[in-house]
C-alpha cells in the first residue's frame, strides 16, 4: 500500500472539484449532516451578504492564504453563493473554523455570533467513528506478542496475562543516567512504605489534593518494565467500554512510527494519516472533544526535541515537521484541551520541560506478590508454578531482575524448557546461566522449525553459529554507541545487510525483532537490553577465546592460551566497567565473567572453543575484584562487583561476614573495607524489608556507621548509638538526609558529641529541600 500524499498541491487539486467518491469526507452521508450543513451554509451566506464589497474582497484574499488554499482562479469572479460553495467543498466541517479565523482577522467578531454553535459533524457520525476506532484498537491490542513478534506466531490475550504494574506517583524529570539494572536494584530495596500507587486506568485522574485537571503525564521506567503494555491496557479498556468512557478518542502513537515520517503534516493530517476513521467521518475540529494522545517511547525519538528554539504553532491545520508538531502539542500550543501520556526510559525524561508536565509517574515493574501472580497466570500446572517461584527466590540477582516483566517471560521460557528436558536436574541460578539456556532454547527452536533437525542434536549448526556471531557483533558495536534501535545504516556498519537481518529476525523471533512501520520501513532491536548485553559479552568472549583478540583493549594479543593473557582480559573488563560513571557496563561485565566458567562453556559446546578459563585464572580474577571492593567504591559499583563474584561462584567475602555474625558479631573482629561492603551487600540484597536498622546489632563504632551508611539510607527507621562521633560521621549522616533517593524517615541518634558543630552539620541536612525525615530523636535534641 502506497503512503498517502499530504502535499498542498494534492489537497488543492482534490478540493477544486466536487468529489464523486462517497467515502470522501465532503460527501454528506446522513440526514443529520445534511440538515446541519444546510443551516450552516445559510448562516454563512447571510454573513457574506452583510459585508460590503470591499470586505467581501478581503474574505477572498484571506481564503487564498488558507491551508489548503483555494486557487485565485476559482475565487476571482465568484459571487457570494459561489464562495460559500467553494469554502464548503474545500474545508467541509472545518469551514466553520476557517470562517471564524477570517472574521477575527477582519475584526468582525460581531458576525461570529451569527454562526451556528457546535461542530459540523452530527452525533451519529461521531458515534460511528468512535465505534470504528474502538474496534481498531481492540484488534490491535486484544492480543500481544509475549517475546515473539512475527506474523504467524501465536499471540497471548492481553487480559489473560496482564498483571497490574507498580506505578508510583511523584518524582521529577531529572536525568537518571545510571544503568537500568542499578535502578531496578534500588527499586527492589524500597518500600516498607511505598509511595502513592496508580492503576493505568486512573492515570489521568485528578489527585485528591488538587482541583487542577491533569493534561500531561510523563511515565518513566526502564526497558521491558511494562510501559508500553500499560498504554495498551489503557487503550484496550477504553475500547472495550470498561473504563474512561468520558474520553471521545484515544490516539496511540509510538516514536518508532513517527521517526520515519519525512513529509510535513498538520496535527489534523497526522491524526487522519494514522486513524483514517476520523477522516472518513469528516472530523477536522477536535477542540470540542476529550482527546488523549499516547506518545510511547520518547527515548527512541531520533530527531532532537529542542523546545527552546522551535517555532510556535497554534493552528492544528498548519503543516510542519513532525518534531515541531509534537513539541507544540506537548507545550499546549496545539490543542490545549487534549490530554497526553508520554512514556520514556529514565535517561530521556529530561527532554520534556518540567513546566510541560503535570504529573510524573514511574513504572517500577512487579512487586514480589505480582511476580508470583505473573507465573501463576503463565503456567496452569500448580506444581510447576510453585517449583519456578521457589527457584527464583534462591537467586537474589534473578529475583531482582524479575521486577522486569520481560525478564519474567525469559525466566519462564527457560525454566519451562529445562524442567521438561532435565528431568529434575539442576536449574540455572545465575543470570549468565539463565541467558545461556535462553539462547540454547531459541537455537533449538530454530533448528526444529526451520532446519528440520531434531531437538536432541547440537543446537549450533554452522548456519546458526554464523547468525549468533553476526548478532553478537551488532550487539557489541551498537552497545558501545548506546543504540538500542537499529536502522539499515547501523546494520551496514556492522557488516549485516538488510536482507540478512530480516532472516535473523525471522528465525530468532524471540531474540531479534524486525518491525515495519506504515511505509514498510525496517527497524530492528533485541527483545530486551539485557539480551543485547549478553550477546555483546558473548561476542567479546568468543572473539578472545577463538582468536586471542581483546576487543576491550587497544593493546591486542594473539596468545589467548596463557593464563596471564586470560587474567589480563578479565581484569581489563573489570577496569572498564568501574571507569563507567553510570554503570553502563555493569551487566555486560557480569555476563562476561560468567562466561569464563567451564560449566557455562559446556552449555555452549560447539559454539566456541572449549578452552575455558582455568580455576587459577578465575581465582585470580576473583581476587582482583576483591581488591577493587577493598578500595571503598561507591555502593552501586561495589554491589555489582559482588554480583560478579556470584557469577564466578565465589562467595567467600559474604561467607566470612555470615560466619562473623554467627560467631558473636563483627565487633569481635576488625573487618576490612571489603568485608564491610559484603555486609552492605547482604543487607541491601536481602528480601526482607529494611523497615528498621539498628546499628548496635553489628558495631557501635563510627567506622561501622560510615561503612553502613548505604543501609541507613535505604531504611525507613535507623537507630544509631555511636559515641565519639567526629565531623566526618556527622557529615555522613547529613549526606543521607540531603539525598533525593533516601528512604530514611525516622532517626534515633544517641551520641555524647552532639555539640554545636555536630548540630549545625545535621541542621544543614535537615534544611535540604530533598530531606524527608519526619522525626529525629536524640539524647540532647528532639525534633
Amino acid at each position: 500500500m502506497e503512503p498517502t500524499d499530504f502535499s498542498t498541491e494534492t489537497v488543492e487539486q482534490q478540493s477544486s472539484e466536487v468529489p464523486s467518491d462517497p467515502q470522501h469526507p465532503t460527501q454528506l452521508d446522513s440526514t443529520c449532516e445534511e440538515t446541519q450543513m444546510a443551516a450552516f451554509k445559510e448562516s454563512l451566506l447571510k454573513i457574506l451578504e452583510d459585508l460590503n464589497d470591499s470586505d467581501f474582497k478581503k474574505v477572498k484574499l484571506f481564503l487564498e492564504n488558507e491551508k489548503p488554499r483555494i486557487p485565485v482562479s476559482k475565487l476571482e469572479d465568484a459571487d457570494r453563493i459561489d464562495t460559500v460553495r467553494r469554502m464548503v467543498q474545500t474545508y467541509y466541517t472545518n469551514t466553520q473554523k476557517v470562517t471564524v479565523r477570517i472574521l477575527k482577522k477582519m475584526e468582525r467578531t460581531d458576525l461570529v455570533k451569527k454562526l451556528p454553535e457546535g461542530i459540523l459533524v452530527c452525533k451519529e457520525s461521531i458515534d460511528q467513528c468512535r465505534r470504528k476506532l474502538k474496534d481498531k484498537l481492540k484488534r490491535k491490542f486484544v492480543r500481544v506478542f509475549e517475546g515473539i513478534v512475527k506474523a504467524g506466531h501465536p499471540k497471548t490475550l492481553l487480559n489473560q496475562i496482564y498483571t497490574e504494574l507498580y506505578i508510583t506517583e511523584g518524582g521529577a524529570t531529572e536525568v537518571n543516567q545510571e544503568h537500568e539494572v542499578r535502578q531496578i536494584e534500588t527499586a527492589s530495596r524500597k518500600p516498607h512504605r511505598p509511595p502513592t500507587t496508580i492503576t493505568c486506568k486512573d492515570i489521568f485522574k485528578t489527585p485528591p489534593d488538587t482541583d487542577e485537571p491533569i493534561r500531561t503525564v510523563l511515565t518513566k521506567g526502564v526497558a521491558g518494565i511494562g510501559k508500553t503494555v500499560s498504554t495498551q491496557k489503557f487503550s484496550l479498556d477504553w475500547a472495550e467500554d470498561k473504563a474512561n468512557q468520558d474520553i471521545h478518542f484515544i490516539f496511540p502513537f509510538t516514536f518508532r512510527e513517527l521517526n520515519v515520517l519525512k513529509q510535513k503534516f498538520s496535527l489534523v493530517e497526522l491524526v487522519h494519516h494514522f486513524f483514517t476513521e476520523t477522516k472518513e467521518a469528516g472530523i477536522w475540529i477536535f477542540e470540542d472533544f476529550q482527546v488523549v494522545f499516547i506518545l510511547d517511547g520518547l527515548d527512541e525519538c531520533r530527531p532532537p526535541l529542542d523546545f527552546n528554539n522551535t517555532q510556535i504553532l497554534t493552528d492544528i491545520t498548519e503543516s510542519t515537521s513532525v518534531d515541531v508538531l509534537l513539541m507544540n502539542l506537548i507545550r499546549g500550543n496545539l490543542l490545549p484541551s487534549a490530554r497526553l501520556w508520554i512514556t520514556t526510559r529514565p535517561a530521556a525524561a529530561n527532554q520534556i520541560p518540567a513546566e510541560c508536565v503535570d504529573m510524573v509517574t514511574e513504572v517500577r515493574g512487579f512487586t514480589d506478590p505480582q511476580k508470583e501472580e505473573y507465573f501463576s497466570k503463565r503456567f496452569t500446572d500448580e506444581e510447576q508454578t510453585n517449583t519456578i517461584i521457589s527457584h527464583i527466590k534462591t537467586s537474589r540477582s534473578v529475583h531482582i531482575m524479575c521486577h522486569i516483566p520481560v525478564f519474567c517471560w525469559i525466566t519462564a521460557t527457560v525454566l519451562e524448557d529445562v524442567l521438561k528436558t532435565t528431568e529434575g536436574g539442576e536449574l540455572p541460578k545465575t543470570l549468565t546461566e539463565m541467558y545461556i539456556h535462553f539462547l540454547v532454547v531459541q537455537a533449538k527452536l530454530k533448528n526444529v522449525k526451520y532446519d528440520g533437525r531434531s531437538g536432541t542434536e547440537s543446537p549450533w549448526s554452522p548456519e546458526t553459529k554464523k547468525m549468533i556471531e553476526s548478532l553478537g557483533k551488532l550487539a557489541f558495536e551498537q552497545l558501545k554507541k548506546g543504540n538500542l534501535i537499529f536502522y539499515e545504516s547501523d546494520l551496514t556498519e556492522c557488516g549485516i545487510d538488510i536482507s540478512s537481518a530480516s532472516v535473523y529476525s525471522g528465525v530468532f523471533t524471540q531474540v531479534f525483532i524486525e518491525e515495519r512501520g506504515l511505509y514498510q520501513d525496517q527497524r530492528f532491536c533485541f527483545i530486551h537490553l539485557s539480551v543485547q548485553e549478553f550477546l555483546a559479552a558473548l561476542h567479546v568472549h568468543q572473539t578472545f577465546i577463538n582468536t586471542g583478540v581483546n576487543l576491550l583493549s587497544e593493546e591486542q594479543t594473539t596468545s589467548q592460551s596463557s593464563g596471564s593473557a586470560q587474567t589480563q582480559f578479565y581484569q581489563t573488563a573489570v577496569d572498564q566497567a568501574l571507569q563507567s560513571p553510570n554503570g553502563h557496563l555493569d551487566l555486560f561485565l557480569r555476563f562476561l565473567l560468567g562466561l569464563s566458567l567451564p560449566t557455562n562453556h559446556r552449555l555452549l559446546q560447539d559454539l566456541m572453543k572449549q578452552t575455558g578459563s582455568s580455576s587459577e585464572t578465575n581465582q585470580e580474577t576473583a581476587e582482583y575484584i576483591k581488591e577493587k571492593i577493598n578500595n571503598k567504591l561507591s555502593v552501586e559499583k561495589s554491589i555489582n562487583l559482588f554480583h560478579c563474584l556470584n557469577e564466578l561462584e565465589d562467595r567467600s567475602l559474604v561467607d566470612q561476614i555470615q560466619q562473623y555474625l554467627r560467631g558473636g558479631g563483627v565487633d569481635t573482629v576488625d573487618p576490612s573495607p571489603a568485608q564491610w561492603s559484603a555486609l552492605v551487600f547482604m543487607l541491601l540484597s536481602s528480601d526482607k524489608d529494611l523497615d528498621e536498622f539498628d546499628l548496635n546489632k553489628y558495631d557501635d563504632s563510627e567506622e561501622a556507621l560510615l561503612a553502613l551508611l548505604p543501609v541507613v539510607k535505604a531504611s525507613n527507621k535507623a537507630v544509631l548509638t555511636v559515641y565519639d562521633l567526629s565531623h566526618e560521621g556527622f557529615e555522613g549522616l547529613s549526606s543521607v538526609l540531603r539525598s533525593q533517593s533516601s528512604s530514611l524517615r525516622h532517626l534515633a541518634l544517641s551520641t555524647n558529641d552532639l555539640e554545636d558543630s555536630g548540630l549545625k552539620i545535621l541542621s544543614d541536612g535537615l534544611r535540604s529541600p530533598d530531606c524527608e525525615l519526619e522525626t529525629l530523636r536524640s539524647d540532647k535534641v528532639r525534633i
